[in-house]
């Protein structure tokens, strides 16, 4: 498969979308919009957070697979194949979105979604219906930095390709039971901004910007590799 390898700096992939009809499809494609349960969470009005530290998942959190414990203060799954665990609040346009994120595998891959629907998950084996921006370090067995929008394969998605000689966290691959620092944000409702450890990795300026109903929630996920999420929090932001 031919892919554009972005490799550099902030890299802002305003053109990464897929066409009006494309993207037609891909909704139709997609898991209904938020109705019921997920459209009926509590707006986020202040910050949230939450360390873990207990023993159940807890009320909190909607998760569409067994798989998510909490382990020693920490949210983690194996093998949960794109059924990830939602936060049951509805996020502004605009907000910011800090946590921990660890991999106990060489693979890497680490998985978040966001703006997505709250409720959905993957339906086939290619997660190419998801409701979100889904956002993937390590991915492909530790090959791909991405942030993809509703489908992770997407062949125009943003991306950084790894290197084993990589010097920093933007091209070099994730390392097994390191703990990374996440933040992902939108301030200007359109413009998803991903760092991790205060490192730019991909921004993605999106003219067809998934927001509102259907589009409100955050979620961890994973695909088979044994992963752990710590100290969210989740600050929504002027301007929504």
């Amino acid at each position: 498969m031919s892919r554009r390898f972005l490799v550099l700096g902030l890299i802002t992939a305003a053109g990464c979308v897929p066409n009006d009809e494309k993207a037609k499809q891909q909704r139709a494609g997609a898991a209904p919009p938020a109705a019921g349960q997920a459209a009926a969470d509590p707006p986020l009005t202040a910050v949230f957070s939450d360390a873990f530290d207990r023993s159940e998942l807890g009320a909190d959190w909607n998760a569409t697979s067994n798989v998510w414990k909490i382990e020693n203060g920490r949210l983690c799954g194996r093998g949960a194949r794109n059924h990830g665990v939602w936060l049951k609040r509805r996020l502004p346009v605009n907000a910011r979105i800090e946590f921990e994120a660890t991999s106990a595998s060489p693979d890497g891959d680490l998985k978040v979604e966001v703006w997505g629907d709250g409720r959905s998950h993957a339906t086939g084996v290619s997660y190419t219906n998801a409701t979100s921006y889904v956002v993937i370090f390590g991915g492909w067995k530790n090959q791909f930095h991405v942030l993809a929008r509703i489908d992770e394969h997407a062949p125009n998605r943003p991306e950084v390709k790894l290197s084993p000689e990589g010097t920093d966290v933007r091209t070099r691959r994730v390392q097994a039971n390191q703990t990374y620092r996440f933040k992902i944000e939108r301030t200007d409702g359109k413009t998803v901004r991903w760092m991790v450890d205060d490192i730019d990795i991909l921004s993605f300026t999106d003219p067809q910007p998934l927001a509102g109903e259907g589009h409100e929630h955050f979620g961890f996920n994973d695909w088979e590799v044994p992963v752990c999420f710590d100290n969210l929090r989740v600050t929504p932001l002027d301007g929504r």
